[in-house]
């Protein structure tokens, strides 16, 4: 009778357990399964399409030197505290779309990506995936082209892009080779300048750079994009440097050739020339801000070496936006600069000042002597405007003016009139509208910040 009981008692309770594992309402079979958004549980299993969700941007932090060549990828965005240096010998490869940020900080600990003479960066954005030069203050995150945040107002806070080549460079004395300005002198990494104008120093294609301008040594601020000595097996198209806190792009000789260039809003020159840079720029947009100096700063040979090359400039168009400011200027043409301005369109609007060109005396100021001016009356110019247009209800000779550094000298009347008849001869006008194919395309640079913000 025991062992019956027994058997009866085991078997009730095992149907029992058997009973409540069938059933819903006492065991939830759902209840240690967890399912993508989008999905719901059904007795155990995960049904329904589950809703595709992005991982927060991965944050990448560079400091110092590369000791190897490195690749950076669109999938994250590199923060850059303090310098970072691609030493010669060494190649940065950076993907479409990949976004870098500049972190904040004054001179020695201010940010930068400087690649070294020697050095190689392969930067090939696309118009849909440019490369992004930000600061860290921009909420820019992985897969956008813009941010929402920052203006063409925020200006230096963070350094800017330096690329130093091997190109010849008029440097002071005899020099060949010059330290780049805002590196302390014993760095090795600072030095530019060489006898090779076939110079590569890599690609930069689809290149946004925005925001920055801060000094990197005392009243060193540095622009957007410098160019140190760079050669011309350099590949630069499609750049743009927005909202810098000094010039935009600036070149220190070399010989590399830029195409589809676009500065805005930048605080000192647009496109600044120095140390008798001698490659080509072709089909530029600068658009100037009421804070901005002037569009074009062009100097010439610095020194006796490469005293020759000249610089080009093709399709052009300088413009202004707001009111006028106290220093915005169409350009300034000094220090013996040498080479050629064509097919531009200076807008005079909302400029308040004029383009300058330097006449320099000696002889008691009564003979002109070597500068940009002598450079544009010379028998055969050697500095020259022309086929351009200059957009204004005045006349060509209030467009220009001549601008002296001679001590106790003051512009001869003379000069003014031959520098009036002279670019009269050169196929310039003053119109009110602006010509068919003159100055830049324009529409190249739908794939800017510039753009987004229907600033051009």
């Amino acid at each position: 009778m025991k062992l019956s009981y027994l058997f009866f008692s085991s078997l009730s309770t095992l149907l029992l357990i058997a009973s409540c594992k069938n059933d819903d309402n006492l065991i939830d079979l759902c209840a240690s399964v967890t399912c993508l958004p989008g999905q719901t549980c059904q007795n155990g299993n995960c049904t329904g399409n589950a809703i595709p969700t992005e991982s927060p941007s991965i944050l990448v932090n560079k400091t110092g030197q590369l000791t190897t060549n490195e690749s950076w990828s669109a999938d994250s965005i590199y923060i850059l505290n303090s310098k970072v240096v691609i030493p010669s010998g060494i190649t940065l490869t950076i993907e479409a779309g990949t976004i870098i940020k500049g972190a904040e900080g004054q001179e020695s600990n201010a940010s930068a990506l400087i690649v070294a003479k020697g050095a190689m960066i392969m930067a090939e954005g696309t118009a849909t995936k440019p490369i992004i030069f930000t600061s860290t203050l921009d909420n820019i995150e992985v897969g956008q082209n813009t941010g929402t945040n920052l203006t063409e107002n925020d200006r230096g806070l963070w350094g800017g892009l330096i690329i130093l080549g091997d190109a010849p460079s008029s440097v002071s004395g005899s020099d060949k080779t010059g330290l780049i300005e805002g590196i302390p002198a014993n760095e090795t990494f600072a030095s530019f300048g060489g006898d090779n104008a076939e110079d590569n120093s890599g690609v930069l294609k689809y290149i946004s750079v925005r925001h920055g301008g801060i000094a990197l040594a005392t009243d060193e601020e540095i622009n957007g994009i410098t160019f140190g000595g760079v050669g011309s097996g350099t590949t630069v198209d499609h750049i743009e440097v927005v909202a810098n806190n000094d010039d935009g792009i600036e070149w220190f000789g070399g010989t590399v050739n830029v195409t589809n260039a676009l500065v805005y809003g930048q605080s000192d020159d647009a496109l600044d020339i120095d140390m008798n840079y001698a490659g080509s720029i072709t089909n530029a947009v600068i658009l100037q801000g009421d804070y901005s100096d002037a569009a074009l700063e062009i100097d010439g040979p610095e020194g006796s070496s490469y005293v020759d090359g000249k610089f080009t400039i093709t399709n052009l168009t300088v413009m202004s936006e707001g009111t006028g400011g106290a220093k915005n200027r169409l350009g300034t043409l000094k220090s013996s600069a040498q080479g050629t301005i064509d097919n531009a369109v200076f807008v005079k609007t909302n400029f308040d000042k004029d383009l300058r060109i330097r006449v320099s005396y000696q002889n008691e100021c009564t003979e002109v002597k070597n500068d940009a001016y002598s450079h544009i009356v010379a028998e055969t110019p050697t500095l020259e405007i022309k086929n351009s247009e200059f957009i204004s209800d005045t006349t060509l000779a209030s467009l220009l003016s001549l601008y002296t550094e001679s001590a106790d000298c003051e512009v001869i009347d003379e000069n003014e009139n031959t520098l009036d008849a002279i670019i009269n001869e050169s196929n310039n006008t003053v119109q009110s509208e602006v010509s068919t194919n003159k100055g830049a395309n324009q529409s190249v640079f739908g794939w800017t910040w510039s753009k987004a913000n229907n600033k051009i």
